[in-house]
Parts: C-alpha cells; structure tokens; sequence
C-alpha cells in the first residue's frame, strides 16, 4: 500500500498502524508527494509476485477478478491483462451513468475488437495485472518517460501497455473480471479527466505507429479510425456550423447522418448488452461535439502541460 506522500499523515496513521499487524500488508510512506507513476514504481520494486496486480484506491474487485486474471496470465507470451470496468456510482447522476455506458463500451467492442488480435492498447489503470519478469525488462523505460524534455506524469497505463507490445508480448482483455471503479459525478471534473486522458494518448501515439507494422493490419485501421474519426466529425460540425453562418441554412444531412450512425451504435450496444439503457447513449453524441472535441483540440495545443488536473 503505497501512501504518495500524504499531507494529513498523522490523521491516517492509525489506518496504517492497525493494517502493519496484517503480514499480508506492507506500507510504503513516500516522504513527499511524486505522483502515481513513481508510487507504483516503488511499489512493484518492493514486491516479488510473479504476478503484479495495479489497483487504484477507488477500485471495487469482483471477488473472482484475480482468479481470472490470473489463469489468462498463465499464457507466457501474455505481458499484461485487463478486465472489465464498470462505474461503481453509475447510478449517482446522468453523467455517471453515461459514463458506465461508455466504460462498457469502451471494454466490449474496443477492447474486446483489440484483444482478438492480440494487442489492447491501452490495459486500463484501475485494475490491470502485468508480469513480472516483463516489469523487469521495462521498469527503467517506463520509469524514465520524458516528453519535450520534461518527465511524463501521467498516461501510465498507456505507455506501460504500449511498452509491453513493443518488447513482444501480447496484451489482453478478460470480460467476465470485473472491477468497478468511481467516476466522475459532474461535467467539470468529467472533462478534467478528458483533458488528462486526451494529452497522454497524443503523446504515445506516435510510439504506438512505431509498433503498428508488427502487429495484426487490423490494429492499424483502429488506430487510424480513432484518431481520424474525431477529426472528421470536427470537420463536419466546422463545415456545418459555417454553413449556417454563410447561408443562414440549416445542414439537414449533416444532422441526419451524425443522428443515423449515433442510433445504430445505440441500438447494436443495447442489443449486445441486452440492456435498453444504451439507447439513452445518444445523449452522448451532444457532448462528444460540443465539450469533448473541443477538449481534445485543446489537449493537442498544450500537450507539455503535465497538470494532473483531477486534485
């Protein structure tokens, strides 16, 4: 249990003191506050599990989540495993529930689509297990990340993933472990997060295009498709709103169209999902233009700044 330098360590230490009885447990008390990255560093040096399991202080294990994670991870050519991720507060306002759709989402058809050729980008840091021995090998790279110059601080999850893949292994996704994670309750921390997650994808991208030549061809259209579809439905929203601006003319087909395909994904979700939930997705689509587009073209224009923005 790594305490990254808390400011109130003398409220928490009886916290710590009542745990230090359990063998089972061991405290590392970083003398100041360094950020997940190096907190997660010093706790995989100290352990000695063939296996090593992340997980974030907010996140809920299923109680056979490891167990499953585990058995995939039995593979050797496996270097990191994920599983499922769902929002343990969906039911708390709108937005969460959004975003445990997304979550769902972003694990079932992403991921899933990813693992099938054997390379998820991105093993999610709330729950991700590695091994060890691959930890080994690339501990000293992921510890040393450095981007125009100055140490990388967040986006670990993407980049130890993108390291696994790149010293051959194989990265993988397991739908029946669940992990339930909190999630943010409102827009202004919701695009924060966005913000964090948007600039850190920028960053390893383009260490990701390096790997693409070794990988199944289907990893290169993914990856052209999620970085090339934002862009051109930005452009569509540009070109639309122009057009009403120019021709004071309302561009009906571009509304249809973005209307059609979001209700297709919808209902293919809520068929897959067999919850009809999903349909209410489509409240989606409005913040994916106008906030997170947005966001994202922000992210790209201030890609140095290392805010972890969530504090």
């Amino acid at each position: 249990v790594v305490d990254d330098g808390s400011w109130n360590r003398e409220d928490v230490a009886p916290v710590h003191q009542e745990f230090a009885r359990d063998p089972r447990f061991n405290f590392i008390l970083l003398p100041k506050n360094v950020g997940k990255r190096k907190a997660q560093i010093a706790a995989i040096r100290c352990s000695s599990g063939d296996l090593v399991l992340n997980v974030d202080s907010d996140t809920i294990l299923a109680s056979d989540m490891v167990g499953k994670l585990a058995l995939r991870m039995q593979d050797a050519e496996i270097g990191a495993a994920m599983g499922q991720l769902t929002a343990s507060n969906r039911n708390a306002t709108w937005l969460t529930g959004l975003i445990d759709m997304e979550y769902w989402l972003a694990c079932n058809e992403e991921r899933a689509a990813q693992a099938r050729f054997g390379a998820v980008m991105c093993c999610c840091g709330p729950c991700a297990m590695y091994r060890r021995s691959a930890l080994d090998l690339l501990l000293d790279q992921y510890e040393a990340q450095y981007f125009r110059g100055k140490p990388s601080d967040f986006g670990e999850d993407r980049h130890l993933t993108i390291l696994m893949l790149k010293a051959g292994f194989r990265t993988e996704y397991v739908s029946d472990a669940y992990a339930a994670t909190l999630v943010p309750d409102g827009l202004g921390p919701y695009l924060r997060q966005q913000l964090r997650w948007a600039r850190s994808t920028f960053r390893d991208t383009l260490l990701a295009l390096r790997l693409l030549p070794g990988l199944d061809p289907y990893l290169t259209l993914d990856v052209i498709g999620q970085n090339l579809g934002p862009l051109l439905l930005a452009f569509s929203v540009v070109t639309g709103i122009a057009q009403v601006a120019v021709t004071g003319t309302v561009p009906w087909w571009t509304v249809l169209m973005i209307a059609s395909m979001t209700f297709v994904r919808c209902a293919v979700a809520a068929f897959r999902a067999r919850q009809l939930r999903f349909l209410a997705f489509s409240l989606h689509t409005p913040i994916n233009i106008f906030l997170l587009l947005p966001v994202k073209a922000y992210a790209l224009c201030t890609l140095s700044n290392r805010e972890w923005l969530s504090r």
